[in-house]
């Protein structure tokens, strides 16, 4: 719930935000990746976010993980500058950065010395290999990060990982729980007046987002060989089949309720696909599905199979997403500047989040608005 000074900074505000997060205020020092991502989901839920960027830095309208926010642009190694943040982040409910570890010391803008001046700010800091440990000062990415959580050596093909974009380092592992951590803590602070350091590192979010596998393999469910487990491409009812067209579809028939149903439609009276969970019998399955899926084109299956329990649907790539039925009757993506892009998620039926427009702002002007909505 928003405690009562944010709802009624909310209902102050010359333009009424919309959101469960309205009247919250998020201090964000600019970066990249992670950062970034998660201000802008804070922002789609309606926090007020103020981003600090270099002077210089003309950020693009048209940015989508930029949306939503005031931009100040500053030169934080002027002292003079570094003494305007501290009065703006003495009315903030949170900060967000994600330098690597002492940057924001150096600068004058550690926890210490930002907590003395607000004591009940939550302060969230994005890093790849978290606050400390012996990686904690090396440079790194995505791909980086997730190698050494398990995550990329169980994704791929036999012969090699392959690189899962970067949603589970950096938006996964990293964002979102950042987002988790901070509501959290803003929770925390309502109760107790306190705020606190949120540590969010990739490599910890990774990992944690591993923890079903993890679950899986304690079993004796899962093995580490890529390509040879239920989820990971091993099995024949689970996975992504080329069509005639050149296209692809996915199927993730795992339930037998539902495997009968792709047996069904697909028209596989075969004997050996009774051996369902056999996985000796899987690669040779998978050869026989491969000849079915490639005797129809992607539209062909998609009449057949779509809407059906089968647990199937159709590989589309970004341009084609924004056009499927499914997507437009949700109003999943949304255009903004003629940019197409994903609408704010998740979805709140009393408060719901709106995409606001990037503008310039004034610290001192925000600084004095602050002031007086407290």
């Amino acid at each position: 719930m928003l405690d009562q000074s944010a709802q009624e900074r909310s209902e102050g505000s010359s333009v009424r935000a919309s959101g469960p997060l309205a009247g919250f205020r998020i201090v964000e020092f600019a970066g990249i990746g992670p950062g970034p991502f998660a201000c802008m989901l804070l922002a789609d839920m309606g926090a007020e976010v103020v981003t600090l960027d270099r002077v210089g830095a003309k950020k693009s309208m048209k940015s989508v993980a930029g949306r939503g926010r005031k931009v100040i642009e500053l030169d934080l190694k002027d002292k003079g500058a570094i003494a305007q943040v501290l009065d703006l982040l003495a009315n903030a409910d949170a900060l967000i950065e994600g330098f690597r570890p002492g940057v924001m010391e150096r600068l004058g803008l550690g926890p210490d010395v930002v907590l003395a001046r607000n004591p009940k700010l939550v302060y969230g800091r994005m890093t790849g290999w978290g606050q400390e440990g012996p990686l904690a000062n090396a440079a790194g990415h995505d791909i980086n990060y997730i190698s050494i959580t398990g995550a990329l050596a169980a994704i791929g093909t036999k012969d090699a990982p392959v690189p899962p974009l970067n949603l589970v380092g950096d938006f996964g592992g990293g964002a979102l729980y950042l987002v988790v951590g901070v509501l959290a803590a803003l929770l925390e602070a309502q109760r107790s007046g306190k705020g606190q350091v949120v540590d969010t590192a990739m490599c910890d979010g990774a990992a944690s987002l591993m923890s079903f596998f993890f679950d899986m393999a304690a079993m004796g469910r899962w093995t580490e060989g890529r390509d040879q487990n239920f989820l990971d491409g091993g099995a024949h009812f689970y996975g992504v089949y080329e069509c005639a067209c050149g296209h692809f579809i996915s199927i993730g028939s795992i339930e037998p309720q539902f495997y009968a149903l792709l047996r069904q439609h697909a028209g596989l009276t075969d004997a050996d696909f009774e051996a369902q969970m056999d996985r000796k019998a899987w690669p040779a399955l998978k050869e026989k599905l491969k000849a079915v899926f490639k005797s129809k084109t992607r539209e062909d299956w998609c009449r057949i199979m779509e809407g059906t329990d089968i647990c199937f649907a159709p590989v589309l790539t970004m341009s084609e997403a924004t056009e499927h039925p499914h997507m437009v009757a949700r109003n999943v993506f949304i255009e903004r500047h003629g940019v197409k892009q994903p609408a704010p998620a998740p979805r709140f039926s009393r408060t719901p989040s709106v995409v606001r427009e990037p503008e310039a702002a004034d610290i001192g002007t925000v600084t004095s608005a602050w002031k007086a909505g407290r």
